[in-house]
């Protein structure tokens, strides 16, 4: 989750002063990059993992509070909806046999949660959206205790003054066309982010080349293709949080505006430019202010905390953000990579974050990088198409023109990746553990939407119905998650 804030609701004169204390924010950020030192000399990465609750019969849990009180962890959080709780994991260095300890330690901690769950009768899932969710389901009490979370909702439907019309069709005909008066089904989308600390001058690189592999991540890794009981994209996630949380009715869509779910526009040339983008094209949602006058820390020698540059950062929704963030007094930034869906298994979700961190090295350090043959229009529609079509995508990729995603990783990305975590001083047994599961995923065809979807097909032909089918499937999803073997490697039913 986001800061939490004071109020649900804020006044025309508290909007004003928090518009001011933003673009103050963003000077005093533009001379902290050209005067302050960022932490960077030793880089972590970070991980949070979204979760889903479900109750025996696999349907939502709308019971956080109980299973956050139950659990009694710090590193597990509030998310939007009551049946949604967040692992934060805390940063770690990359170097060598990191991954595999993490790996251990994350299961450790998610079965050990898993059990205080089901003591007050739910438990975890971790899958891109929780296929049996549906719009009954946001009839009662859905959203968490938590000011922030209603006044985000509060927030854009004021400036919609409009329901929200979901319309998402699916590549065999099936649809999902509704009104939603609250953003209620962006808590159904379950993410896993990748967080990257980089020195700033290193930062422009690593944005451009997460954004060009972006596409690739998102078809390698997708798990969500069911939603309110349709089939529709292998990564439904993606196109469903850009439309529940959209501010802008139609009108505003016409014009151009910009979305607050936003791929970008451009390649940039420093972080500078995307906290420019964020104060110049989007109203705030969130107004906290704080007495901070961070002019006067940073001319004490002192890191300000650049409270409301932070908050309104928060709430435009980048496929990869920019962080600033402050530990032990010093400042550093961070790319955070927030495409991929949760799950399956936290085997599958490291190596989804191997590959990721692998390739965005070797990408970012290239002497002609990938964006300077790549225009943002088609990177763009590189990642759309990935979202769409899973790992059965066709992308364009420099070079070698338009090929499969499988095609692109096997011949071109995975050496790639590999280079790079050996570059990062990652372990050999690092290496082939999870990039050997991109491999064998790859070879298959077979990630987390491609079972979701077989499963339900198979169980349907038996003679269950659309629901009682996704049920079923969710059941054996969640056995297969408990063992950790590779989606691909699952039997069907």
């Amino acid at each position: 989750m986001g800061a939490e804030v004071s109020a649900q609701s804020y006044t025309r004169e508290e909007r004003q002063r928090y518009r001011e204390k933003v673009r103050q924010n963003l000077d005093v950020f533009e001379r902290m990059l050209t005067q302050h030192s960022f932490e960077f000399d030793r880089p972590l990465t970070g991980l949070e993992i979204e979760l889903n609750l479900v109750d025996a019969a696999y349907d939502p849990s709308f019971a956080n509070d109980e299973v956050l009180h139950a659990i009694a962890d710090p590193g597990y959080q509030t998310e939007l909806a009551r049946y949604n709780i967040e692992l934060n994991v805390p940063p770690r260095p990359l170097p060598g046999d990191s991954a595999l300890e993490l790996e251990k330690d994350l299961r450790d901690s998610l079965n050990e949660a898993d059990a205080k769950a089901r003591e007050v009768g739910s438990r975890l899932v971790t899958i891109g959206i929780l296929p049996t969710i549906m719009p009954e389901h946001y009839e009662g009490e859905w959203i968490s205790d938590n000011n922030r979370y209603t006044a985000l909702n509060d927030s854009i439907f004021v400036a919609r003054g409009e329901d929200i019309f979901l319309d998402i069709s699916g590549p065999q005909g099936e649809r999902v066309a509704t009104y939603c008066d609250s953003i209620a089904p962006e808590s159904a989308c379950t993410s896993v982010q990748l967080h990257l600390q980089v020195a700033p001058g290193d930062f422009a690189d690593h944005w451009n080349a997460a954004q060009a592999l972006s596409a690739v991540q998102v078809a390698l890794a997708a798990n969500s293709p069911f939603f309110f009981g349709q089939r529709l994209h292998a990564e439904t996630r993606i196109e469903l949080f850009a439309q529940a949380t959209d501010t802008r009715p139609i009108e505003l869509k016409n014009q151009g505006v910009r979305p607050r779910v936003w791929f970008g526009e451009r390649w940039i040339t420093s972080i500078f430019d995307l906290f420019e983008e964020n104060v110049r094209y989007f109203p705030a949602l969130l107004a906290e202010s704080t007495d901070e006058d961070p002019m006067a820390k940073l001319e004490e020698g002192v890191a300000p905390d650049l409270s409301e540059l932070r908050l309104h950062n928060g709430t435009v929704y980048r496929w990869n953000r920019p962080i600033y963030d402050i530990v032990d007094g010093r400042p550093h930034l961070r790319v955070e990579n927030r495409v991929l869906p949760a799950g399956p298994t936290i085997a599958d979700t490291l190596a989804n974050a191997a590959f990721y961190y692998g390739a965005v090295r070797k990408l970012a350090s290239d002497d002609r990088p990938v964006w300077t043959k790549l225009s943002f229009a088609a990177c763009e529609e590189n990642f759309r198409r990935g979202a769409r079509d899973g790992i059965d995508a066709r992308l364009y990729w420099p070079g070698f023109g338009e090929l499969g995603v499988d095609e692109l990783v096997l011949r071109h990305l995975l050496p790639l990746a590999h280079e790079g975590l050996k570059e990062w001083g990652v372990s050999d047994a690092v290496r082939e553990r999870y990039l050997g599961i991109i491999e064998e995923r790859c070879r298959a065809g077979v990630n987390g939407a491609t079972w979701q979807t077989e499963a339900v097909r198979r169980l349907e032909d038996s003679g269950l119905d659309r629901r009682e089918a996704l049920h079923r499937m969710l059941e054996l999803y969640a056995e297969h998650m408990a063992t950790n073997e590779p989606v691909h490697t699952w039997p069907l039913p």
